[in-house]
């Protein structure tokens, strides 16, 4: 008997406004809604056909100390940019880090769930 492998189909963000949180992230990432159930769960498009969606889930409670357990990678020709459209889009600026010579900031939504920007 072979192995069953999973398939990733989304990176699940747990949010406590849904509506803000797919507007930002629909917004971000260039994509529409793929499927909802309104008030509870939404799955965005892929970027791409065959990637990975992104995923909100409706939850009663604000995210806990620390940092997430889950985030995003991203990759961006420009960083700067990057940065200042997230935040025009009511994300924020949490760190920047450079580890020989590779740079990425840790960006966060507007509910504080973390996520970091590369350049590609």
């Amino acid at each position: 008997m072979s192995e069953i492998v999973p398939t990733v189909g989304a990176v699940v963000i747990n949010v406590n406004d849904i509506e803000a949180e797919k507007a930002f992230w629909s917004a971000l990432l260039g994509v529409g809604v793929a499927r909802e159930f309104p008030g509870f769960f939404v799955w965005l498009e892929p970027q791409h056909e065959g990637g990975i969606s992104v995923a909100l889930q409706l939850v009663p409670d604000a995210k806990p100390a620390g940092r997430n357990r889950v985030h995003l990678d991203t990759g961006v020709p420009d960083l700067d940019a990057a940065q200042a459209r997230i935040e025009a889009l009511g994300g924020s600026h949490v760190e920047t880090h450079d580890m020989a010579g590779f740079q990425w900031r840790i960006m966060a939504d507007p509910e504080g769930n973390e996520f970091c920007i590369a350049k590609a």
